[in-house]
């Protein structure tokens, strides 16, 4: 048996001339037969019907097995019969190099229910002529005695076999005692047998032997009766045939009685003891050996046996081979033992036999075997969508199973896991409820009927889950929400640079550079590890802002959307959750995006409009895209976004910075971003607006998301393959409003548009010819989706998305009780709103004329202006009953219901409030913008072309301040009511309430809102309000208020603001309709761990109103509080930031103010720090840098002329601020990299406004401490006054 192995495992397929395949051993020279070598062998027809191999050089006959009658050998027409040469199959490969080994599929593969084949009695066919001793038992006991008794080769199985009549035996003995037992046809195994062909050997019913006198090639069989009194065919104990005859004991016995009850007799084959006894000398033909397959495919099989023991010399062999339900062929080959079987069916169970033949047509015992043809296994068996908990497998049919009814059966198991078996038809399967970060070993095997593949299986590892990912990052706080104060904290890195060493110092790397508006944020990575070789460490940048946007509170979500919208990101629209399984519809967090362009029916005038993002009903187009592609779609849609001046990414794609390592927490993740046209054709790659949603991942991995676009969408545009052709059969009849169209491409390399038409069938048209490039896919998408935008009724807004996500279990993240309370409690103010200024007049009257009136007897007592020849005293006394009076008519004005509101907003839970004030600055916005904005349109106009019209200028102005209506302006009012209720009694409710007012505002002061410090509209700080608010704020850090100040002054509309906001991520008012009046400030804590390096515990910025060079003409003085407000800032702060727009005309009038601002209040304090600051408002590039040189010598210039200076002393521009010329003069790039509304900001701008960040906090570390807030507040007061 060894030697056997070793045979069969050293044969190799070797090619012959012919161009078949031998298969032999190594040390072989024989090799398989080959039909074609007519000279050396020849395939022979034998006159009944069989053929025969043999050497053409060989003398021996051919044999025919018709040639004796009373050869034992025959076959039924059940099973083919002799056939003739015609009806033989060809079973002899003749050409064509060796295909693939199929593995041998044995009988004791596992079967669909579970149960082993060799579980499962087999249905062999009788092969009447070969029949061999068979046993039910595989014990080698019996079986070594029989080969070694007569030289047998045995093969222990299961009986295959009810029936009576056995070719091998003389007689069989029946199971009963009755002699006259009937004996059964051994065709049918079911009727009475009434004939015995002699030829055959085996007993016929009427009906079978009626095919002997009928079929030519079974007439000269020798047919007789049935003998009825014969011999017993069956073991009375056993009930197996008595093959064996025991010597010892003179009787007939079976298999199992030879082991048993006759162990050690002297036992033989039941024939050769009949020849024996009779006198005739039996001639016993060695059987071959045992039955090896060498191959076994799909639709052939070799076989091979060894050669049998006994002469020398080439031995015949009869080889038949057949199927459970006939015989297949059968066939007679001299001096090979190797031979291939053609033309077989895939998948079918075939039982071969092989007997060894003498040249008088003696058969021996047969050899029998049987083997399964192989199943052609999957092919391209590929990962699909894999995350946390659920992953998705394709592959494509096996070779040749085209239009062949098969399943697929796929089994996936992990170490320490219980198995799981599934049952497909499809070439598909998605596994969900896996366990993350664990590794499955994934087969799939192809069933046809009862026979099975061998399985092709893949390794794939499980994502981590959320909590390990965050875990990663260093976001451990999932529960316990990142707030905005937390990330505006001025920290170690703010002020050095500092190597990205580990993830976890990512997140925070993100929101330094997407606060400072860097359009390079999405670009973080770790500097220790080289993405291209090291990804393990490495994260995917949509990762990361999924990240953050889990572990951020509602408010800080609003501000990194903004913040990203700013930087032309696209932004997250459905934000998908792994913990929850939950995915969230990012309402809220949109709210603040505002875009300003000019449609097609407003670009002919010049005109354009202001809307907030969410509120724009605009066409939705929605891209997704089918299993995995060559082509990057996002890098697609960013293409089709920009244009040939104005190239930026949306959408982030696997071809930029860590944007090919494998996304763990945002696929499913749908982003939004949006075309905006600016009304210049040269420009815009559209006319009208559109919203363009980008889903991450396979749609059949994210249903939900797929069918809620599909719903929501104009259209939707599906990149695929055009082997996923099957996939949009699912799709027939789905409730789709959006035009789909596919973009199929072939591997890559052509690409095609069509619509698919989901109902009430599907079809598919054509929309473009075949696309052999991406430009000319880009182009042939850009008109596809301008002939949409011509005339679409289909027109969504973000906010009524919200109203349809609960249909597909989508969350909407204002849906919250605090947000939905808040917003109603604000549209309880704002629904009185119909104009603005009558609106201030009625319900915000305390800020009205009265409050400019006593502002104006303030600022009066302190500095005299009208006071003439009068008494100093007298003229002051006289002021403070003025005032006074003043004061009583104020407190005549009752609380208005939309203050009661107001303060019912402000009183309540934290969270509530924070969402009211959010509220009510958006709906406020919304209102003044369609008032404001065109009449800032006209002052800025007017002031840059000609200044010298100062009258019209001041009405402009006087209408700005009257519509304008902000947040501030109700703050205004509590302060107003704040100093009003001194005079109320101590018992009064109104006065109670009045006096929790500071500490509110005190703590949005902390939370990150500005508070107006000089009142623009009254050119008056309201002291007493400050002071109180200031005092609250200084208890609540528990008097630990150690602080420094930074404050900025400049030319109007110079983007003091804006500068402002990028360097340290504050949100000063910067919006279309809005303008600067007065001043206001801002809180910025700072980290412990540079507390004591910068020697403050926060810093307090200063934003002023621009200096205006025209001089408007005011009654009450107020066209000098911008020159007032400009020299308290320098006064208060330790550094300024002095901002000159490049606007040539009027440099010489901001310069002259900026000295007076510097030198009003020379001898109240030390010098501040101060650095100047050009900048580019404009979208024009900048044609020349200013020497920094030339602002000192104009400085210098203007200060040698002024007779003022020079009585104070003052005879260069640094006796009055310190500076250093090289690092103090900055030219700020242009804040847009384009043409707005789609132009990002500047990464130039960016970069630079952080350098001054960094250089300004250098600054003040170098800086004495100033004190804490009671110093800050002492300090204002008296500084306005001494103005």
């Amino acid at each position: 048996m060894d030697s056997l192995k070793d045979d069969a495992r050293l044969r190799t397929p070797s090619p012959l001339p012919s161009g078949c395949v031998s298969l032999k051993s190594a040390q072989s020279n024989e090799p398989i037969v080959d039909l074609k070598k007519q000279r050396s062998r020849t395939l022979c027809p034998l006159p009944s019907g069989c053929m025969s191999v043999r050497s053409a050089q060989s003398n021996e006959p051919i044999v025919d097995l018709k040639e004796e009658r009373s050869k034992a050998y025959g076959v039924p027409k059940a099973w083919g019969g002799h056939l003739p040469y015609s009806e033989i199959p060809h079973r002899l490969k003749p050409q064509g190099p060796a295909p693939v080994v199929y593995p041998v599929q044995t009988t004791g593969h596992r079967a669909l229910d579970g149960q082993s084949w060799n579980k499962v009695k087999p249905s062999y066919p009788s092969f009447p002529a070969c029949e061999s001793v068979v046993s039910d038992d595989s014990e080698d006991t019996i079986t070594n005695f029989l080969r070694s008794e007569t030289g047998v080769q045995f093969e222990a199985q299961t009986a295959y076999s009810s029936t009576t009549g056995s070719r091998d035996s003389v007689f069989d003995e029946e199971t009963t005692d009755s002699e006259d037992e009937e004996v059964i046809c051994d065709i049918c195994c079911k009727a009475r047998a009434m004939k015995t062909c002699l030829t055959c050997d085996i007993s016929l019913c009427t009906n079978d032997a009626w095919d002997h006198y009928k079929n030519e090639a079974l007439e000269e069989h020798t047919l007789t009766d049935v003998c009825q009194d014969g011999e017993r065919k069956r073991c009375l104990q056993h009930k197996k045939p008595l093959d064996l005859f025991c010597r010892s004991d003179q009787t007939p016995i079976c298999s199992r009685c030879a082991r048993k009850n006759h162990k050690g007799h002297d036992i033989v084959w039941k024939r050769r003891h009949a020849s024996q006894s009779s006198g005739l000398t039996e001639t016993v033909v060695p059987p071959p050996g045992e039955i090896t397959f060498l191959s076994v495919k799909p639709n052939s099989v070799i076989l091979s046996w060894e050669c049998p023991k006994g002469p020398e010399g080439p031995a015949s062999f009869r080889v038949m081979w057949g199927s459970s339900i006939k015989m297949t062929g059968c066939l007679v080959i001299r001096g090979f033992h190797k031979i291939e079987i053609n033309k077989l069916q895939l998948g079918q169970k075939y039982f071969f036999r092989v007997a060894t033949e003498d040249k008088d047509g003696n058969l021996s015992e047969c050899v029998e075997a049987s083997v399964v043809t192989a199943v052609p296994a999957p092919r391209h068996l590929k990962k699909g969508h894999s995350e946390a908990t659920a992953l998705s497998l394709k592959w494509t049919e096996g070779e040749k199973m085209e239009g062949i009814p098969h399943q697929y059966l796929i089994t996936i198991t992990s170490p320490g896991k219980d198995s799981l078996a599934v049952h497909t038809e499809d070439c598909y399967k998605m596994f969900s409820d896996l366990e993350p970060d664990t590794e499955y070993i994934i087969s799939v095997s192809t069933v046809l009927g009862d026979a099975c593949s061998e399985p092709v299986s893949t390794t794939i590892h499980t994502e981590p889950c959320l909590m390990e990912a965050l875990s990663k990052m260093g976001l451990d706080q999932y529960d316990d929400k990142l707030t905005l104060s937390t990330v505006m904290k001025i920290k170690q890195d703010d002020m050095s640079e500092n190597k990205l060493e580990t993830a976890e110092s990512l997140p925070g790397a993100f929101l330094k550079k997407l606060t400072m508006l860097n359009a390079n944020a999405r670009s973080v990575r770790c500097a220790s590890h080289d993405v291209n070789t090291d990804k393990s460490n490495a994260i995917n940048p949509l990762d990361l802002i999924v990240a953050l946007l889990l572990c951020s509170d509602s408010f800080l979500q609003q501000y990194i959307v903004l913040k990203m919208a700013l930087c032309q990101f696209a932004v997250p629209l459905l934000l998908p959750n792994y913990e929850t399984k939950q995915i969230t519809l990012m309402l809220w967090s949109m709210r603040e995006i505002v875009r300003t362009f000019s449609p097609s029916n407003l670009a002919f005038r010049k005109l354009s409009c202001v809307e907030r993002i969410v509120l724009s009903d605009i066409p939705l187009v929605s891209f997704v895209r089918l299993d995995r592609m060559m082509l990057s779609k996002s890098q697609m849609l960013n293409k089709l976004l920009s244009n040939s001046q104005q190239c930026h990414d949306p959408f982030y794609h696997r071809n930029m910075v860590c944007g090919d390592v494998p996304r763990r927490i945002s696929e499913g993740l749908v982003e939004i971003s949006w075309y905006h046209p600016c009304g210049d054709r040269k420009v815009d790659r559209f006319t009208e607006p559109l919203a363009v949603a980008n889903l991450r991942g396979d749609i059949r991995a994210f249903d939900k998301q797929f069918s809620f676009l599909c719903r929501t969408s104009a259209a939707i545009y599906i990149f695929c393959d055009e082997s996923e052709a099957d996939f949009f059969k699912n799709l027939t009849g789905k409730d789709a409003k959006a035009n789909v169209i596919l973009i199929s491409s072939a591997q890559g390399k052509t690409f095609t548009l069509q619509t698919l038409t989901l109902k009430p069938s599907l079809k598919k048209t054509n929309v473009s010819q075949k696309k052999k490039t991406e430009t000319e896919l880009i182009k042939a998408l850009q008109e596809s989706v301008s002939k949409l935008l011509e005339n679409c009724p289909n027109k969504v807004s973000i906010a009524n998305l919200a109203d349809s996500a609960p249909g597909w279990e989508i969350l909407v993240d204002e849906d919250s009780g605090e947000c939905q309370g808040a917003k109603k409690h604000v549209s309880k103010i704002t629904e009185r709103i119909a104009n603005t200024s009558e609106f201030k007049d009625k319900h915000l009257a305390s800020q009205g004329h009265i409050w400019k009136a006593i502002s104006w007897l303030e600022t009066e007592c302190w500095r005299l202006r009208k006071a003439g020849n009068q008494d100093t005293e007298e003229y002051r006394k006289s002021l403070k009953t003025k005032e006074k009076a003043l004061r009583r008519k104020q407190l005549k004005f009752e609380m208005t219901p939309v203050m009661s509101s107001f303060l019912r907003g402000v009183v309540i839970s934290e969270v509530q409030r924070y969402y009211f004030l959010k509220w009510l600055e958006m709906d406020l916005d919304n209102l003044s913008w369609n008032q404001l904005s065109a009449l800032q349109d006209q002052y800025k106009e007017l002031s840059q072309k000609l200044p010298q019209h100062t009258e019209d200028i001041a009405a402009i102005d006087k209408q700005i301040s009257a519509r304008s209506l902000r947040l501030e302006h109700f703050l205004r009012e509590c302060g107003q009511l704040y100093e009003c209720a001194s005079y109320l009694p101590d018992y009064s409710a109104q006065r109670k309430t009045m006096e929790q007012l500071p500490a509110l505002c005190a703590q949005m002061l902390q939370d990150g809102f500005p508070l107006e410090l000089v009142d623009g509209d009254a050119a008056n700080i309201p002291l007493k309000w400050i002071t109180e608010v200031l005092t609250e704020l200084h208890y609540i850090m528990q008097s630990n208020s150690k602080l420094k100040v930074i404050a900025i002054i400049g030319a109007e509309n110079s983007g003091k603001s804006t500068l402002l906001n990028t360097m340290f991520g504050v949100r000063f008012a910067v919006s279309k309709g809005t303008c600067t009046r007065g001043a206001s400030i801002q809180l910025i804590s700072i980290d412990k761990e540079v507390k004591e390096e910068l020697g403050c515990v926060c810093i307090v910025l200063i934003d002023t109103e621009g200096l205006k060079p025209h001089q408007m003409l005011h009654d009450d003085h107020s066209h000098e509080r911008a020159k007032e407000v400009a020299s308290l800032a320098v006064a208060l702060s330790d550094a300024t930031i002095v901002s000159v727009s490049r606007d040539n005309s009027s440099e010489q009038d901001i310069l002259e103010m900026v000295l007076y601002a510097f030198t009003r209040l020379k001898d109240v304090r030390s010098k501040p720090l101060g650095h100047f600051v050009h900048t580019d408002m404009n979208e024009k590039p900048v044609a020349k840098r200013r020497n920094s040189k030339d602002w000192w010598e104009k400085l210098n210039e203007i200060i040698r002329k002024d007779s003022r200076m020079k009585k104070a002393k003052i005879t260069r521009i640094s006796d009055v601020v310190k500076f250093d010329r090289d690092t103090c003069s900055w030219q700020i790039p242009s804040v847009w990299h384009g043409t707005p509304p789609m132009a990002p900001i500047s990464v130039d701008y960016s970069e630079t406004a952080h350098a001054l960040k960094k250089r300004l906090l250098g600054d003040l570390k170098k800086c004495k401490a100033r004190g804490d807030l009671m110093h800050f507040i002492e300090r204002m007061e008296s500084l306005w006054k001494a103005l």
